[in-house]
């Protein structure tokens, strides 16, 4: 573990200094951006299993590659040695995210999702990807 640790560990302490109850994240699956990232890991399966999207094996297979992308990364990430590994690990996170959210414009497009659906998947995935920007960016200042 790097100095990503150190950065949720201080963030730990801080809210706990300003009243706030949150436990020690000692683990990746203590984060709440692999929680989210497990989330939309579920949600991309969830979608992609009926109708003409689960025929779609191409885009199928490519964005449910993506999405577990995101997890493995943030675990990778969470789990280097180093601040320079921790950092790219991250990065492939966030760019894993883009190509999430790409794949959902394609999917919408082929009307595989509804708008109201896309709309929901979008925001979830541009709200975890938010939470991989601050961790890098943290990092990137140690």
């Amino acid at each position: 573990m790097c100095n990503i640790v150190q950065y949720l560990i201080d963030h730990t302490m801080s809210n706990e200094a300003a009243g706030k109850s949150i436990s020690r994240i000692e683990r990746f699956e203590d984060l709440e951006a692999w929680q989210q990232a497990r989330k939309l890991v579920n949600t991309v399966y969830n979608l992609s299993d009926v109708g003409a999207f689960a025929r779609d094996f191409t885009l199928r297979d490519q964005r449910r590659r993506a999405a577990v992308s995101i997890m493995s990364n943030i675990a990778e990430g969470f789990e280097s040695r180093t601040q320079s590994l921790s950092i790219e690990r991250l990065g492939r996170a966030k760019a894993s995210y883009g190509e999430v959210r790409s794949q959902l414009y394609l999917a919408y497009n082929r009307q595989y999702v509804s708008g109201e659906v896309f709309e929901q998947t979008l925001a979830q995935a541009e709200s975890a990807s938010r939470l991989i920007h601050g961790l890098i960016r943290y990092t990137n200042d140690l």
